[in-house]
């Protein structure tokens, strides 16, 4: 690979650790892989870490702009109904492990890291017996992979109480240092200056994942008078392939709608409240970040969203609101009294911040380096 292994200087006692991680094809599985990799790092700066990938992943855009080699393996996906895909599985997993196995040899492997997806499966099935296995679950619901996964793994950390996996050890979901070391009240200033929004007012962060949602669009936006007239300033990231036409209130707080946001790091800064999805990184982030929040989980899958946001809500740092049910007047009635209510705001995020995200990354680092027996 192009790419300089990270840490190529061996520790004193002459052991340098090879972690492999396997978290590829969505965000959701790459960054915590990635957070992980840097927490081995600081904890041992001799290790070398390498990530496992497949040519038509994210892991190809987010790994090397991380600085970490990536190795394409062929994918297993795994057809959800019986198609004529079905059968040609066991050829594609024979030949995607065996080629993983390969990497696994020719990086001298001391512990294989799953975080789930498409690239997990072979990296666990290549490691059965040979190498150590990490396993670590997002969801409160396993997906496949990580059930078979944890079969034989030598350690299995998982982010939230009751997750059915052996022998779990709830950790958190491991985030960017980025993210948990954020100082919102330090960075506010700049952050309100960097997206044009009122320095002063009570201010609701809106986004619906990385392509935005058309629900949350509307029934916000919808309530821009009711916010404007309550003095709450508003950032809606509405997704790039959406548009958002918000009407103006002279003299108060904008209503400031863009595609994207790149600086999610500003974004949580400006914020007082936020109304959101409630994929599992996305939870974890605004919990470990201090926001207190309206998770409104996507009406789709298996419901795992709305499990996702439950112990932020248990926890009384968030209201779980149903897609079908956030209209307009949803948001004037129950979002408008808590952006406004100074002290209920200061009460929720404290207890964000108690859900224990923040040392997830090195907490996992250290249960994966005695995996690796470093």
């Amino acid at each position: 690979m192009s790419n300089p292994v990270k840490g190529a200087e061996r520790s004193p006692s002459g052991k340098v650790p090879v972690v492999v991680v396997a978290g590829g094809g969505t965000a959701g599985h790459i960054e915590p892989a990635l957070a992980l990799a840097d927490a081995v790092m600081r904890l041992r700066p001799d290790a070398k870490v390498i990530a496992l990938g497949t040519a038509r992943g994210l892991e190809n855009k987010l790994v090397p702009a991380r600085g970490y080699p990536l190795e394409l393996i062929p994918p297993v996906p795994m057809p959800r109904k019986p198609t004529p895909e079905l059968l040609r599985l066991p050829l594609k997993v024979r030949d995607s492990v065996r080629r993983t196995r390969d990497v696994l040899e020719r990086v001298g492997a001391d512990v294989v890291v799953g975080f789930g997806g498409y690239v997990a499966l072979p990296a666990y099935l290549a490691a059965r017996g040979r190498t150590p296995i990490v396993v670590h679950e997002a969801n409160k619901s396993p997906g496949l992979a990580n059930k078979v996964g944890a079969r034989f793994a030598a350690r299995v950390a998982v982010a939230v109480p009751g997750t059915p996996l052996p022998k779990a050890e709830v950790v958190g979901i491991p985030l960017r240092r980025s993210i948990t070391s954020l100082d919102r009240a330090a960075l506010r200033a700049e952050a309100r200056e960097f997206f044009d929004l009122d320095p002063d007012a009570p201010t609701l962060l809106v986004f619906g994942g990385s392509q935005g949602a058309q629900s949350i669009n509307s029934a916000v936006s919808g309530a821009a008078k009711e916010l404007a007239e309550a003095g709450v300033g508003v950032l809606h990231a509405h997704g790039p392939k959406n548009t958002l036409v918000v009407q103006e209130f002279p003299g108060k707080p904008a209503y400031v709608p863009v595609p994207y946001l790149e600086r999610m790091d500003l974004a949580y800064a400006a914020a007082d409240v936020v109304l959101c999805r409630s994929g599992a990184m996305t939870a974890a982030e605004v919990s470990a970040v201090g926001l207190p929040a309206v998770f409104v989980p996507l009406p789709h899958g298996n419901g795992e969203q709305a499990v996702n946001a439950q112990p932020a809500v248990d926890a009384g740092a968030a209201f779980l609101v149903a897609d079908g049910e956030l209209t307009p007047a949803k948001v004037a009635e129950l979002v408008v009294p808590l952006v406004t209510d100074a002290a209920r705001v200061a009460k929720m995020s404290v207890a964000a911040v108690g859900l224990g995200h923040r040392e997830a990354d090195e907490t996992l680092a250290k249960i994966v380096l005695e995996a690796a027996g470093a």
